[in-house]
């Protein structure tokens, strides 16, 4: 048997607290899915998730008399969040699958854990640890987390067609935790079944992508995402433009320390086009944050490398930073790719580091006018103050913003006289 009673999270007081809480008189609880999971393949654990036969209006009426705060966060699932000094547990009814239609499904509550653990999705996220730690494996997951395969449960066309978004479910996953070649079968039901991902909310695709965006290094799953067409299903704009660029992106994120940015390697992979990438932003139904970063991209001036310090601050003032970022870091993984074998592209690289730090850096400096200075020189409102103003400070960014409020008020009683 495989046990977890040594790992640190798992001897959490409050824990414990719960797993006794739901496995006394005749019910049971288990740690579920990626605390397991985690746990096994030496990794982190975060969030610990919990299965019961104990339905959900028993697990709150066993809360309260135990003091423990309940949150009905799911009632309709079976899921109730248990709360124990601020740190919560989301505690959730076995249960079967009763309909679904790809999007949904209507459950019904149940205490075989075989049948809730074949409902689920991959045989990875489908391990219980009891309440003394050992780990319960009925569909094969400790195997493929020896192997690191990511393998659906069962028949894979038919785990599919429950929820569409089991496709990106699985390259997600296979991005954090797989290992040499996706599991065939399931590579050839996502193939198979990609126009699917059609029926589903926009929110939960890019959701999806995005967290797999995230991943330390999800260049191989986004190769055979594209190998299957599923890439192109739900990110045309990234078939003409393709991946090439993921890889030295990853290397340079890892060189130089950048934390793993989704929308950086979003930007990648489609091409610097505003109205395409407008596109893109409303048919995935992007943040307006996320909206905005990529219009900076593609929208963003081109930053000679070969350029002076302060030419170069007059383009960052002139066009925001933000923008220039991101093709400077693009750029860069670029060049650093292909500076191994080329002179050239080495010292390229080590231009572009500098022009990256200072706008990584920037702080836009205040022009020292305003209107209200024209209109004190004796302007009437109108577009002649703005034409003015305009003017003053054009030519206080040529000059490098150097002339301070005295000289440039100076400089203004001489356009009015």
């Amino acid at each position: 048997m495989t046990g977890l009673a040594d790992q640190a999270w798992f001897r959490d007081p409050a824990l414990g607290r719960i797993l006794a809480l739901l496995s006394a008189d005749g019910g049971e609880g288990r740690v579920v899915g990626g605390a397991v999971r985690n746990s096994l393949m030496g990794l982190p654990v975060n969030d610990v998730d919990i299965a019961t036969t104990l339905r959900p209006e028993a697990v709150m009426e066993r809360a309260a008399a135990a003091g423990i705060k309940a949150v009905p966060t799911g009632l309709e699932h079976g899921t109730v969040t248990l709360v124990i000094d601020g740190k919560p547990f989301e505690v959730t009814t076995l249960r079967t699958d009763v309909e679904t239609d790809g999007r949904h499904a209507k459950v019904a509550f149940s205490t075989d854990w075989k049948a809730d653990a074949e409902r689920r999705d991959l045989t990875i996220n489908a391990l219980y640890a009891d309440a003394g730690g050992e780990v319960v494996d009925l569909v094969g997951g400790l195997a493929d987390i020896k192997t690191r395969n990511i393998r659906f449960i069962g028949d894979a066309a038919r785990r599919i067609a429950e929820d569409y978004l089991r496709i990106l479910r699985f390259f997600r996953f296979f991005a954090y935790y797989g290992s040499g070649r996706p599991d065939a079968e399931g590579l050839k039901a996502c193939s198979a079944a990609r126009s699917k991902l059609t029926t589903l909310s926009a929110e939960r695709v890019w959701s999806e992508l995005r967290k797999l965006l995230g991943a330390g290094d999800p260049g191989r799953a986004l190769l055979w995402m594209r190998q299957v067409a599923v890439l192109t299903e739900i990110l045309p704009e990234s078939e003409r433009w393709g991946i090439d660029a993921i890889p030295s992106l990853i290397t340079t994120e890892k060189a130089l320390g950048w934390t793993p940015d989704p929308l950086l390697r979003l930007a990648a992979i489609v091409p610097p086009d505003a109205v395409r990438l407008e596109v893109l932003a409303a048919r995935l139904k992007l943040s307006n944050a996320e909206a905005a970063y990529l219009k900076a991209w593609a929208t963003a001036a081109p930053a000679n490398d070969e350029m002076s310090s302060a030419a170069f601050e007059r383009l960052l003032y002139r066009n925001g930073a933000d923008g220039i970022t991101t093709r400077l870091k693009l750029a860069l993984a670029v060049a650093r790719g292909k500076a191994e074998s080329d002179f050239d592209e080495m010292a390229r690289s080590a231009r572009l580091i500098k022009l990256l730090d200072k706008a990584m850096q920037w702080k836009k400096p205040q022009f020292p006018l305003n209107g209200g200075d024209v209109i004190s020189a004796g302007i009437a409102s109108g577009p002649r103050v703005g034409e003015l103003l305009a003017g003053l400070e054009n030519q206080w960014v040529e000059e490098n913003f150097v002339s301070d409020r005295a000289a440039l008020l100076a400089r203004l009683q001489e356009r009015v006289q």
